[in-house]
């Protein structure tokens, strides 16, 4: 929305616009606007961001829906998954993922499980299908990640014991991923523990300890998952320093994992040899 004031040169008339709008948001969308600590923001890119917020309210608050193929223009040139050949299929989806890019429309994949193939079948015959926010606005993309409508468990009970379990104890920060431990209790090295309090100061004693603690390799060597259970085995090296001494913890780790509610993943058995909480 434009806004006359004959009076100012371009760059004040465009601070005198900016505190137009930062008002507008302030009344109309209950926005806030915060002091700029790395200095004042040049009065047009303010000004670009302003009207890309009112008009990102604007068409979020329309609630409009629309096909992903309808999106990006109802493409007819791409073949089906069934009619490209193996040796094809790798440049097939590049064209593929370039065009949908290039009209806003993004999708990613997480596990090193899924296949060219099977993203290119996936975009084709089911994302083309899906529906999402009929939103346009410069730098506006709308990114999809593959594993959110099919996830993976092996990889991601894989990753979950690698980075929210060892990463999580062998750091110095205090223990964060504590939702993924089972709420109904969980066993630590044979050691029952119904109140996650108490392993966590178990846990915070050890990491007080010392200075540096690092997790230095961690490798995954079986992840099976059957129905509700999931096994995941391998090896961890890391190390606890104080400026006098180093201390490495390593050996054979298993995890059990259990499925509740046919969604989430917890912790329900943690083996970790070498290394024990006092």
């Amino acid at each position: 929305m434009q806004q006359e004031f004959p009076r100012f040169n371009e760059n004040e008339h465009l601070k005198a616009e900016n505190d137009f709008l930062k008002m507008k948001l302030m009344l109309e969308r209950g926005g806030q606007f915060g002091g700029n600590e790395n200095g004042e923001l040049p009065a047009e890119i303010e000004n670009q961001f302003l009207n890309n917020i009112l008009a990102f309210e604007k068409q979020f608050e329309e609630q409009k829906r629309i096909k992903v193929f309808d999106k990006i223009g109802k493409p007819q040139h791409f073949k089906r998954v069934s009619e490209i050949t193996d040796a094809d299929i790798d440049e097939a989806w590049k064209e593929l993922s370039y065009y949908m890019s290039e009209h806003g429309v993004n999708l990613d994949v997480c596990s090193p499980n899924i296949s060219v193939r099977e993203l290119y079948r996936f975009a084709t015959e089911e994302l083309f299908e899906h529906e999402t926010d009929d939103i346009n606005l410069p730098g506006w993309s709308n990114n999809f990640i593959y594993d959110e409508f099919y996830p993976d468990p092996v990889y991601d009970n894989s990753r979950l014991v690698e980075q929210d379990l060892l990463r999580d104890i062998f750091t110095k920060d205090v223990l964060f991923h504590d939702i993924h431990y089972d709420k109904d209790g969980f066993e630590f090295n044979d050691k029952l523990y119904t109140d996650f309090a108490e392993y966590n100061s178990s846990v915070g004693l050890f990491k007080s300890l010392f200075d540096e603690i690092e997790l230095k390799e961690c490798t995954i060597s079986f992840c099976e998952v059957k129905e509700n259970i999931c096994e995941v085995r391998g090896e961890y090296n890391a190390v606890a320093r104080t400026p006098a001494d180093e201390l490495t913890y390593s050996g054979i780790f298993k995890v059990e994992l259990i499925l509740k509610n046919a969604e989430y993943w917890y912790f329900k058995k943690i083996t970790l040899e070498g290394f024990k909480l006092e």
